[in-house]
């Protein structure tokens, strides 16, 4: 009965790491192909992943990418890690180079969550806990991960979300809002331009995994009485450099 039980946390556990590996979603029959499971053992421990949140089944109905438990799992392991220091480290470093907020933030179904942040000594400034969800709409960390979905994902996405108004600039619009997409998967940089709050920009860029795929998003936040948005160029290099860093950290610790 042990040796049983083993086997199954030993094949849940390949799945996982097959899924969480994939470039591309990945359906039961190409991991059976890839574990050599029986065919009925794969789809059974996918659809049980699947209902307790681990995988998410794609809009086709056929194949899998990390669900938001397992995503739980990657950045509670992250928040946790040895290296943990060092990533805050490179976080404050960042907001005293910029002399504002920094933060980094990950997808949490159709909203954002902090999972570290690093607050300017300004007086003025915007103070939200590690956790706080955001939406991804009127964000730039949340428009980032939108622009980083298939262009035929971006649209169902954007059909579930009901596009409120919460400041002055808030794109409502859906094909506004893919169009703003399209110009932020160009150039890799994503801005919050009074969005979510009025008088208030962020500016955000992706720490990417060790195969290129976006990870998290690092931003920095600030009143546009000090950032402006042409002023934004000259902090994307600086963002740009602390997310390499990052990367590079998160490659380390796996």
């Amino acid at each position: 009965m042990r040796r049983e039980r083993g086997s199954t946390i030993q094949r849940v556990l390949d799945i996982l790491d097959a899924v969480a590996a994939s470039p591309k979603p990945i359906s039961a029959t190409e991991i059976n192909e890839i574990l050599h499971l029986p065919k009925a053992t794969a789809h059974r421990l996918c659809a049980e992943l699947e209902a307790r949140g681990y995988l998410l089944k794609k809009i086709n109905g056929k194949s899998y990418v990390p669900g938001n438990r397992l995503h739980d799992v990657a950045v509670g392991v992250m928040a946790n890690s040895r290296l943990r220091a060092t990533r805050h480290a490179i976080l404050t470093a960042l907001s005293e180079k910029v002399g504002e907020t920094c933060n980094i933030a990950y997808a949490d179904g159709l909203y954002m969550a902090y999972s570290d942040r690093v607050e300017t000594s300004a007086p003025l400034r915007l103070q939200f806990p590690i956790g706080m969800r955001v939406p991804l709409y009127c964000t730039a960390s949340g428009k980032l991960y939108l622009s980083t979905l298939p262009k035929t994902k971006r649209r169902a996405v954007i059909n579930k979300l009901q596009l409120e108004r919460h400041a002055k600039n808030t794109i409502t619009d859906p094909d506004a809002l893919l169009e703003e997409l399209d110009n932020i998967e160009k150039r890799q940089v994503s801005i919050d331009n009074e969005e979510l709050y009025d008088d208030i920009i962020a500016i955000a860029v992706p720490i990417e995994d060790k195969q290129g795929r976006f990870y998290s998003s690092l931003a920095i936040q600030a009143p546009v009485s000090r950032i402006k948005t042409e002023d934004s160029e000259r902090y994307i290099p600086l963002l740009r450099d602390a997310a390499r860093d990052l990367s590079l950290l998160a490659e380390e610790d796996e």
